[in-house]
């Protein structure tokens, strides 16, 4: 069995050096002593969310509290090239089965988008709650996949903001990929910033947007805002895949491509 991993909560982790205790309460904590039943003398890694990683043995569990002993504390670095999904607001689910199994395959951040043929619609309180409900679904995926990194669930946008927020991202170095069924370039083919690009931002990062329309498609005014924008169309492959398997089928391509997976 694979070391079970919890999301410690902020501050938590501050002082985990080796040799001191660790003491997790809330959800986190009945989850482990309840509903995994772990018990004293089991490995387990905590982690914050922002890439420190916490490994010890559990000392004692209790229904609401989880005492750890720290063996090992360790800062994994993020990625000198960030990958951030924009998917399009989809019906029964699928919007979240992108998020999650984007997630697992590694994505750096999300964005929701209300694209013009969206069914699901988020507006007034539903704008808050969709995207809470998206960042449960990356912090749940991200434990289960043992990540150290949870994605960050951005603002949502329509299209005039994604459009911008499209040109500044080229501007900065980055890449954004619009996948599309029509497209001529293959994904593989697909220009991408290297590690240490010139123009990245100041923590030294560049982006590469995966940017996936609704069930109906993205609308040809859509693309060409996309594209006008600096966003380049590209063809995932020889299938058209559900919304909800397009990015994160579009990821696994672009981290064998940077090396995340070499």
């Amino acid at each position: 069995m694979s070391t079970a991993v919890f999301h410690a909560g902020a501050g938590v982790l501050d002082d985990a050096a080796p040799g001191a205790t660790v003491t997790l309460r809330g959800d986190e904590a009945r989850h482990a002593a309840v509903v995994m039943r772990l018990r004293a003398g089991e490995r387990v890694d905590l982690v914050d969310g922002a890439g420190l990683r916490v490994s010890g043995t559990v000392s004692a569990a209790a229904k609401d509290e989880l005492t750890v002993a720290v063996e090992s504390r360790a800062q994994e670095l993020a990625p000198a090239v960030r990958l951030v999904l924009v998917q399009a607001l989809a019906k029964g689910g699928r919007d979240e089965q992108a998020v999650e199994t984007a997630t697992e395959l590694g994505v750096d951040a999300v964005v929701p988008w209300q694209a013009a043929r969206s069914v699901s619609v988020w507006s007034g309180p539903k704008l808050e709650r969709g995207r809470q409900r998206w960042s449960a679904v990356a912090l749940a995926a991200a434990k289960q996949s043992r990540r150290s990194w949870v994605p960050a669930v951005r603002e949502p946008v329509r299209t005039s903001g994604l459009a911008a927020d499209v040109a500044a991202t080229v501007a900065a170095g980055g890449a954004v990929l619009v996948l599309h069924e029509q497209a001529a370039v293959p994904l593989a083919a697909a220009r991408l910033p290297g590690p240490g690009a010139a123009d990245a931002d100041a923590s030294g990062a560049s982006d590469v947007v995966v940017v996936v329309g609704p069930e109906g498609g993205i609308t040809d005014e859509e693309v060409a805002a996309l594209t006008d924008a600096g966003g380049q169309p590209v063809l995932v492959g020889p299938h058209v895949l559900r919304t909800s398997t397009a990015g994160p089928a579009a990821l696994a391509v672009l981290a064998q491509r940077l090396g995340r997976w070499g």
